[in-house]
């Protein structure tokens, strides 16, 4: 005869008639010809009968109307599943049961007070209804082999309660078992779960979780194959999908996994519960009543899963109290006095850590705790605190525990250093950490605000879900409208091969703003335009950053010095930002200064590749010539695609203004052809390169030739391109001059490591020069380094459009990505 299967369904699977019949369904499809069932009352009804209680003891009005309710609920559930004899005998027996609570709760009301064997009792009600109903309509639908019996737990497991809480007295349980169950006739027993007895005899209850744990004593007095408990979920998760919402089933899980995931708040059969199971290696299913094909969560003694860590988890509501001083340095018994001080007036430690010097110990407390367990140390420690030997008694509320499980954590290198890298990358400070010799857990007590994100980045590092990417752009215009198009092309490809989430959850123009958990790519513009709101850069930052996700990037694709204003604060508080924006580095050094330095404290990452060259990698290339050893000696560069078009055009056949003119119908100046021809952005790229280079320049350091006349600075554009033909000949006159020289004149910035030394303005040079045979519209950049010297390093290409510019900002992008962890 086949071994017994155990089955557990809580109150949630057997919640009305719909759920009963599910459950019916479930059990008549295992092909297992002995079953034990255990159930738990119907949802919520084990709470309203101690309600009951509670509210008899209080002598509150309403109570008979309350116990009337639970009564019809029961009978409309039996009144759908239940016909002819079983129907009548469960609704006499539910009635007869009622009339007893009420005397109960009559003796209770009157005295004012209730005995636990009372609450017990009572409580106990909710699984003698389930089960009796559920065994007469198993029985009535005659689809399982053999018999369908009843069977009222509290014949079968005795129990003594102890500060551990009820201990199974097994051998008395073993007798009762032989005597009610026929060890080798097909049958399906449906168990009363949660209720017992003790060992005088008196009804008891096996506490909260107590049907998890009857179904583990039950699969261990039936020497049962396995124990399904059945719940709403799917299976054990790697983490609380109301964090985490990529959580994912762990397949399999080890009893000590399983034990300490439990223990730190997942969703698991509690620790206790299992132990029966633990000692006779009975294999712990966890399955979904709601889905019953899927295969859940086994919990066995050697799992198969290969996964390093399974699972992290937290407990929130915790309070870190530290105790400090040189007086507890080499003294016995200071841990065995604090923490049985503690023990003494029931604080319950969650978390201790200690360090080798023994000059200070730590331990997380629920934070409800805190001021008693405060007191508390302080007297057991009052005359070294008044002699100075312990300094200070240190109480910090509002923590979290995060705790990565994982028995394949044992001997794997690398595990704690991914996990506080990933919270490094979050911006997420540890204030303790402990971790027990069997490496299967890495335990660490944070701000409790930041929870959340802190669980999401671990998980996220272990591959247990994608890196989710917080994104807000500011300003969605002709570069930032291109990189969400490109982002929104790429982003299946990347979310497939490298894991990433990027959600972009805030778009901001200069007036207005859209903010949302996730803006489909593919649906920005209508979003921005059907639900925008009045911009307000707090508050779009707020969001951004929001504290449920691990990483932040702000993407500023506008030219606006308000914005660029706000990098150190973004860069101090752990938000990434990537822009072409060059206002910030090529502003003050003072603020130069304080960005590098906010980027540091806030370790957050600061690309910015496109503000010179676009997509053209140029101060990539700079930073690795530097980083390897490379001597940067001199730059040189046309950093204008506008002003490489004009000289490379300009031959002299026109005038210098009507190629201007040109320039502007085709798209290639700005509406105001001045911001070009005054040179004073070629001159930013100029301060930005030679602040890489490690040049303390201002702006005002550059040697700047604007070909803007000073007589047209102040006027109008139109007005402008309608009296710049008047400043032709002198335009003209630079240009005879250095074709009778055998020269051409190119727009150049340079920048010389010796002298310190910048300039920006027109120059002759070779007709065989790099710089005089370049494409239109190119950027060209020379490094003459100690390496590149006879020959030099060029980067040419074109250095401006949305495309291109785009592509840079959107490789910066996935380079912080990469730096935070993303598989590539």
């Amino acid at each position: 005869m086949e071994r017994w299967r155990v089955h557990k369904f809580g109150g949630s699977s057997i919640a009305d008639v719909t759920c009963m019949e599910r459950v019916a369904n479930i059990l008549e499809n295992d092909p297992n010809p002995r079953l034990g069932v255990v159930l738990s009352a119907c949802r919520g009804v084990t709470d309203a009968l101690l309600g009951l209680v509670t509210a008899a003891e209080r002598q509150e009005d309403g109570v008979e109307t309350r116990l009337e309710e639970i009564q019809a609920r029961h009978r409309g559930i039996a009144d759908a599943l239940l016909t002819g004899e079983p129907h009548a005998q469960f609704l006499a027996g539910l009635a007869a049961d009622c009339r007893d609570i009420a005397g109960i709760l009559q003796t209770v009301r009157l005295i004012r007070a209730a005995s636990q064997t009372a609450r017990d009792l009572v409580s106990g009600y909710g699984e003698l209804w389930s089960t009796r109903l559920f065994s007469a309509y198993l029985r009535q639908r005659g689809k399982r082999p053999g018999r369908v019996e009843w069977v009222d737990a509290r014949e079968i497991i005795s129990v003594e309660w102890g500060p551990l809480g009820p201990a199974v007295r097994w051998e008395v349980s073993r007798e009762n078992i032989a005597r009610h169950v026929q060890s080798d006739a097909p049958a399906t027993l449906v168990i009363t779960g949660y209720i017992a007895r003790d060992a005088q005899g008196l009804p008891t209850t096996l506490g909260r979780n107590g049907s998890d744990f009857s179904a583990s004593i039950f699969g261990a007095l039936l020497d049962a194959e396995e124990i399904h408990i059945w719940t709403d979920v799917d299976g054990v998760l790697s983490a609380d999908p109301r964090l985490v919402p990529e959580a994912k089933v762990i397949d399999s899980l080890s009893y000590s996994e399983a034990m300490e995931l439990a223990y730190f708040g997942a969703k698991v059969i509690h620790p206790q519960t299992m132990a029966p199971a633990v000692l006779k290696s009975i294999p712990i299913r966890i399955r979904n009543t709601f889905a019953p094909d899927t295969p859940g969560t086994i919990i066995c003694e050697k799992p198969t899963s290969q996964l390093v860590v399974k699972g992290t988890t937290s407990i929130d509501h915790v309070a870190l109290v530290n105790l400090e001083g040189a007086g507890m340095i080499g003294v016995p018994g200071t841990a065995h006095r604090l923490f049985g001080a503690l023990r003494d007036h029931g604080i319950s430690v969650i978390l201790i850590s200690q360090g080798s010097s023994e000059h200070s110990i730590c331990f997380a407390i629920p934070e409800a705790q805190a001021a008693r367990a405060e007191t508390v140390v302080r007297q057991a420690f009052d005359s070294e605190l008044r002699q100075g030997q312990i300094q200070s008694v240190e109480v910090v509320r509002g923590c979290s525990i995060l705790a990565a499980v994982g028995d394949g954590m044992a001997g794997a290198h690398g595990v704690a250093a991914k996990v506080f890298a990933a919270l490094g990358s979050a911006a997420v400070n540890v204030r303790a950490i402990a971790q027990g010799a069997s490496e299967r857990n890495i335990s660490m007590v944070i701000e409790g605000r930041q929870s959340a994100r802190a669980l999401r980045a671990v998980h996220s590092s272990f591959y247990l879900s994608p890196h989710t990417i917080s994104i807000g752009l500011i300003g969605p215009g002709v570069v930032g409208s291109v990189l969400l198009d490109q982002l929104q092309s790429q982003a299946e490809r990347l979310s497939r091969e490298w894991q990433l989430d990027l959600r972009l959850r805030g778009i901001m123009t200069s007036s207005r703003m859209h903010l949302a958990e996730s803006i489909p790519l593919d649906g920005w513009r209508d979003a921005l335009a059907a639900r925008s709101e009045e911009a307000d850069l707090a508050r779009f930052t707020e969001h951004v950053h929001a504290d449920h996700l691990p990483h932040a990037i702000i993407i500023d694709c506008t030219a606006s010095e308000e914005v660029a204003a706000r990098y150190p604060a973004w860069l101090a508080s752990g938000i990434h930002v990537i822009t072409p924006n060059k206002k910030a580095n090529s502003a003050d050094l003072e603020f130069y200064a304080r960005l590098q330095e906010a980027r540091r404290q806030g370790g957050a990452h600061y690309l910015y590749e496109a503000t010179v060259g676009a997509g053209l990698p140029v101060i990539q290339t700079l930073r690795d010539l530097r980083d390897t050893g490379d001597e940067i000696l001199r730059i040189e560069g046309i950093f204008s695609g506008t002003l490489a078009y004009l000289f490379n055009t300009w031959d002299g056949s026109e005038p210098f203004s009507a190629v201007v003119r040109k320039a502007k119908a085709m798209g290639y100046t700005e509406p105001d052809p001045r911001d070009d021809l005054s040179g004073m952005d070629f001159a930013r790229k100029v301060i930005i390169l030679g602040r890489e280079m490690g040049l303390r320049l201002e702006l005002g350091d550059v040697q700047l030739e604007s070909l803007v006349p000073p007589a047209l600075a102040d006027c109008g554009a139109d007005e402008f391109l309608d009296r710049l033909p008047e400043f032709d000949e002198p335009m003209y006159e630079r240009l005879r001059a250095a074709r009778s020289r055998g020269q051409v004149l190119r727009y150049v910035g340079s920048l010389d490591a010796a002298t310190g030394k910048a300039t920006v303005g027109l120059v002759e040079l070779e007709p065989t020069h790099t710089f005089a045979n370049i494409a239109l519209t190119d950027n060209v950049v020379r490094f003459l380094t100690a390496r590149y010297n006879a020959n030099p390093l060029v980067v040419q290409g074109p250095g401006a459009g949305p495309q291109v510019t785009a592509g840079g900002v959107f490789a910066d992008m996935l380079r912080v990505c990469a730096y935070l962890g993303a598989k590539m």
